[in-house]
């Protein structure tokens, strides 16, 4: 059963110049009718029960807190449901918090990226270090108790340091849940770009692997789990609703772009904004791609997404077809047999963790 909703809210203060999503500049009027069109479309949806709302971006603080508001009235939800909004730091202040948090959002995911001045800037982040963590403690203030904080590594010109400061903010912080994820260089990016030229440089591969354990190891040192290839939390305190993405459960996505998976069928919308209108519009589904997936690819989802949760892995009875190659990647050191809640499970082992790509290049 669909029980999760991930709403896109494509638009930006600026776009950084690393970025690849689809995210762009906007008008108050435009924000305003594409809330109207986001309803429109979720009302096209049979009516469900959310556990998880995830509203994800772009840049979603942009929207007024009475628009978050006029959204979820359309959804039916209880105080258990966990409901996200994506934050950038400059869009936000006291005020606008509190009513967010009376909209019903209950979880914040703050994109810091880096608490230093001059990757803030080389990020092209519109934030400074220090209203990242004003807006951190404000949210704190208001009585936001469910906080992620979203960090980058891997940096033009980063040094070991340099991340052992972002992290020694991060604890004294001491967020539930933080993800922190490599530099990744998009083709058609400014970033990508200054690489062709010779401007910026990738970091060397052991750098970037010394970066990577001293995450893992300090984070565990610092009291959080490390659930996710790219994420760490507090006890009990995973992300719900990406969760469920890794679990290959079924969600629903809505707006301009948004991807979702119901029925055994993959989607995604149109990311062009006249035919996402025109489509509601005519009370038709903005759906441009779709994917059935059959059995042979949600076993392939099943092993690739199931190996990315570290601390529940892959149960052996589930290995079917697949069982020469779990076979070959225990012996080379890949993954181990980790007993979990009673049940014989394959998980990664720290080899496994730092080749993780060539690993799920084993089950497509």
């Amino acid at each position: 059963m669909v029980d999760a909703i991930y709403i896109h809210i494509p638009f930006c203060v600026k776009k950084c110049g690393y970025c690849d999503f689809l995210s762009f500049q906007s008008t108050e009027s435009q924000r305003e009718e594409y809330i109207n069109k986001i309803i429109d479309e979720i009302r096209l949806y049979p009516k469900v029960k959310y556990d998880t709302i995830y509203f994800g971006g772009g840049t979603p603080s942009l929207l007024e807190p009475y628009q978050v508001k006029k959204i979820l009235k359309e959804l039916d939800f209880d105080e258990t449901t966990e409901i996200t909004l994506e934050v950038n730091p400059k869009t936000v202040d006291k005020e606008k918090l509190e009513q967010l948090k009376e909209a019903g959002i209950n979880r914040l995911s703050i994109g810091i990226q880096s608490f230093n001045e001059t990757f803030l800037k080389k990020l092209g982040r519109i934030h400074s270090k220090d209203e990242g963590i004003n807006t951190y403690n404000l949210a704190r203030e208001i009585g936001f108790k469910n906080i992620s904080i979203d960090l980058m590594f891997s940096l033009p010109e980063q040094k070991i340091e340099d991340l052992k400061e972002d992290l020694k903010m991060v604890f004294k912080l001491n967020p539930e849940h933080f993800s922190i994820y490599s530099l990744i260089w998009e083709e058609g990016t400014p970033f990508y770009e200054k690489l062709l030229s010779g401007e910026y440089h990738e970091t060397d591969n052991d750098i970037e692997a010394d970066m990577y354990k001293l995450i893992i190891d300090s984070s565990k040192k610092n009291g959080y789990h490390h659930y996710e290839i790219s994420n760490f939390c507090k006890e009990g305190r995973e992300s719900r609703h990406n969760t469920k993405y890794w679990r290959n459960r079924e969600y629903i996505g809505v707006g301009l772009g948004a991807s979702g998976y119901i029925d055994s069928v993959r989607y995604k919308n149109t990311s062009d904004f006249k035919e996402y209108f025109k489509f509601l519009e005519e009370k038709r589904f903005p759906k441009m791609e779709e994917e059935i997936v059959d059995e042979i690819l949600k076993e392939e989802y099943k092993h690739i997404l199931g190996l990315r949760l570290l601390e529940e892995g892959i149960s052996q009875s589930n290995e079917g077809k697949y069982q020469k190659k779990y076979e070959s990647l225990k012996k080379n050191g890949y993954i181990t047999e980790k007993k979990i809640k009673n049940e014989d499970r394959y998980i990664l082992t720290e080899k496994g963790l730092f080749l993780a790509n060539e690993v799920f290049e084993e089950f497509i």
